[in-house]
């Protein structure tokens, strides 16, 4: 089965901050490249695809009121949430097992509210 998020997009206040934050919390460069008048830092995975993006734009508002990604958590949701909060970020939900053998989730908000999910399975 293919993934079922095909793009995202988080939206940035400071784009520069935002780009630093997530660079920093998942150990990746991003692509930086305008797109239809905006500034957009795309996610790069290692085989290449893009799932989404960070997006500086007047369409978009950060808050946590809206709908919410789960992002990959990766081998250790907890070494992720460590470096959330290193890098200025708040933890809104630790680790947390889901029932029926689900994997794992946590929350975070970002720098500029956004709260964000990680999974892992």
């Amino acid at each position: 089965m293919s993934a079922f998020v095909h793009w995202f997009e988080i939206p940035a206040t400071d784009f520069d901050r935002a780009v630093a934050f997530y660079s920093a919390v998942f150990h990746m460069e991003l692509r930086v490249e305008n797109f239809m008048d905006d500034q957009i830092a795309v996610f790069v995975m290692p085989d290449g695809s893009s799932p989404g993006c960070i997006m500086a734009s007047k369409r978009l508002l950060p808050g946590n009121t809206g709908t919410r990604v789960y992002l990959d958590g990766g081998p250790s949701i907890d070494a992720l949430l460590t470096r959330i909060s290193a890098a200025g970020g708040q933890i809104v939900l630790p680790t947390m097992t889901l029932p029926d053998g689900n994997g794992d989730i946590g929350l975070f908000a970002d720098l500029d509210g956004n709260v964000i999910g990680l999974h892992t399975p």
